[in-house]
């Protein structure tokens, strides 16, 4: 698709966030990236998919196509088009609503279920959609994590792992300048 993510394992290349995410999961059983317990599974999978309809423009394309390969307040893409519609005062309120909303879905979900991280003491599948969206919000839109109290809390904790310091898109080598 001429889009990030793409692993690249031998022969076989996987495109989309969890598609990868979940080769990732069948390959390397070993680090499950979905907790035993069913109530926390199933929150996770409800992270994913709050991540997707909160932070994507095109609700239609399929929720995985739509979670790594759209990513529109990532997308410099998107950002574009929306400089190109409105000006800079309307795309500053625009992306405070979005997120704004996203984040309160997010919170509402994770306040009674959280511990170091969004789902328990380990990090998990929601933790990985989680992670870059919340790093995004902050570094890029300045967004004041005070209302988010509960993300707030796990953000901190990603920025203690090494993992998700070195994934952040300053460090990647092929990553284009953000606005």
């Amino acid at each position: 698709m001429g889009f990030v993510p793409a692993l690249v394992d031998g022969d076989v290349v996987v495109s989309d966030s969890l598609a990868i995410v979940m080769y990732l999961e069948e390959k390397y059983p070993q680090r499950p990236l979905l907790p035993p317990d069913l109530h926390k599974r199933a929150i996770n999978y409800q992270v994913e998919s709050i991540v997707v309809v909160f932070f994507s423009l095109t609700n239609s394309q399929a929720v995985s196509i739509v979670s790594s390969s759209i990513q529109p307040l990532q997308n410099l893409t998107v950002l574009k088009l929306i400089e190109e519609k409105i000006n800079p005062e309307e795309k500053s309120a625009w992306l405070n609503n979005v997120i704004g909303k996203g984040f309160q879905a997010l919170e509402k979900l994770l306040v009674g279920c959280s511990g170091k991280y969004a789902t328990g003491d380990e990090v998990f599948l929601a933790d990985l959609f989680l992670a870059p969206q919340i790093h995004g919000a902050i570094t890029r839109f300045q967004i004041d994590m005070g209302p988010y109290p509960t993300l707030e809390k796990c953000y901190e904790a990603y920025k203690g792992l090494s993992e998700f310091q070195d994934a952040v898109p300053e460090k990647q080598p092929d990553a284009p300048s953000l606005p």
